[in-house]
């Protein structure tokens, strides 16, 4: 589906991440969702002390929060992906304990070549690095690395109602789009695989976009459903310490900016899975290459440039795309460009493009030059999530009453 793990956002400023109408005042009883009118569920779920490694606990109070997202390998990382999320990543990184991997197992829900998904794994994690994600502070790794993922997934399958699953938007449009002899089961279920990847590691925040708020819901009632049927006194009366076995994380939603979209139409979101290479700017384009693709990019005849008006939305696009890019405030650019025509804006937005990649793909370079190097990061990212991952399954194992191995 050409998704990054709920992870399409980006800060237009230094302020702090605010949350995505979080559920406040969680009591400490757990409970199954209680479907209301319209059909809406009241979610209701319980705090759940952080487990070390080696299975004591850790004051909430004590420790940073913890963030996790990823990105496919699948296709050339754009600068959707950047914008809309790795480059928060950086941010994110100085403020709380966290988790970036690149979602290997996502990548292989549709049809795609095995020849090629080693290689985009490992160019997209030295994109990571090259857009300036920091392994002392931040764990990087694969997703296939993490055996975790996997079993945790097939847990909570168990106990996801298909119905959940079938009311899956982006199901359903892939499902349709890609007809049914080519869709496997995978499509269907990858909700609760990224359900997995989220409770493995205990998130308190999950990086979101708006076209990934339904995903988010199912991991929080997915959360909630498991510590309602196996979490508190049942889990206790198995030997593990009782109380919730997931953390219910919440969204993490910046203030602006949350989509880039395409060039070739404004009204939607610049993707991996887009037939044509036109609609997006790859973090590894060349300057000509960029160059060509604004000239020819989807603009108006309306004189002027401006932010907001729904009737031009490639040129509010465009416009947003130059103030990222350029690190000028919306208010800024809005003056610049009023008066210009898009002959005089598209120079400049190719230069601003071209002179903030450019370091990128430099470091890019560097890193990729240097196999051994980039290895030995995966494994020791892989290591670090490891020793979450496993405290969490086992006891979700235990809980859920199987036999000590």
């Amino acid at each position: 589906m050409a998704r990054t793990l709920l992870s399409q956002f980006v800060l237009l400023s230094n302020d702090s991440p605010r949350l995505h109408a979080p559920i406040t005042g969680r009591k400490s009883v757990a409970r199954l969702p209680v479907r209301g009118r319209a059909g809406f569920l009241c979610l209701c779920s319980s705090s759940v002390p952080q487990a070390n490694a080696d299975g004591s606990e850790t004051s909430t109070s004590t420790r940073k929060k913890r963030v996790v997202s990823g990105v496919q390998p699948t296709g050339s990382v754009h600068l959707g992906n950047y914008l809309g999320a790795i480059k928060n990543w950086i941010t994110l990184q100085d403020t709380y304990e966290t988790l970036f991997f690149i979602v290997d197992l996502h990548a292989i829900t549709l049809q795609y070549d095995a020849r090629q998904l080693s290689e985009a794994t490992r160019s997209t994690a030295a994109l990571y690095l090259a857009c300036g994600v920091d392994t002392t502070k931040a764990s990087v790794f694969v997703q296939s690395h993490v055996r975790e993922h996997v079993e945790l997934m097939w847990l909570l399958s168990s106990t996801t109602p298909i119905g959940w699953l079938n009311r899956m938007i982006q199901f359903k449009e892939k499902s349709l789009k890609a007809g049914d002899e080519n869709v496997g089961v995978a499509l269907l279920t990858y909700p609760v695989l990224m359900a997995s990847d989220i409770l493995l590691y205990q998130a308190d925040f999950v990086p979101v976009g708006e076209d990934q708020k339904q995903h988010l819901e199912l991991t929080r009632e997915l959360a909630d459903r498991v510590n309602y049927l196996y979490g508190g006194k049942k889990w206790k009366k198995l030997g593990g310490r009782g109380g919730a076995l997931f953390k219910v994380p919440e969204a993490l939603i910046p203030p602006a900016g949350a989509r880039v979209m395409s060039l070739t139409d404004g009204l939607s979101k610049m993707s991996k899975s887009a037939p044509s290479d036109q609609s997006r700017i790859n973090l590894l384009d060349t300057k000509d290459v960029i160059a060509n693709k604004i000239k020819r990019c989807k603009t108006d005849s309306l004189p002027g440039l401006e932010f907001g008006n729904p009737d031009r939305p490639e040129c509010h696009n465009l416009l947003s795309i130059y103030q990222l890019v350029s690190g000028k405030s919306k208010e800024e650019v809005a003056s610049e460009c009023q008066n210009m025509n898009w002959g005089t804006f598209k120079p400049i937005l190719t230069d601003a493009l071209v002179d903030h990649l450019q370091p990128i793909q430099e470091r890019y370079s560097e890193i990729t030059s240097d196999s051994g190097h980039l290895d030995k990061i995966l494994a020791e990212g892989a290591s670090r999530a490891t020793a979450i991952a496993e405290t969490t399954l086992k006891n979700v194992y235990q809980a859920m009453g199987f036999l000590k191995r």
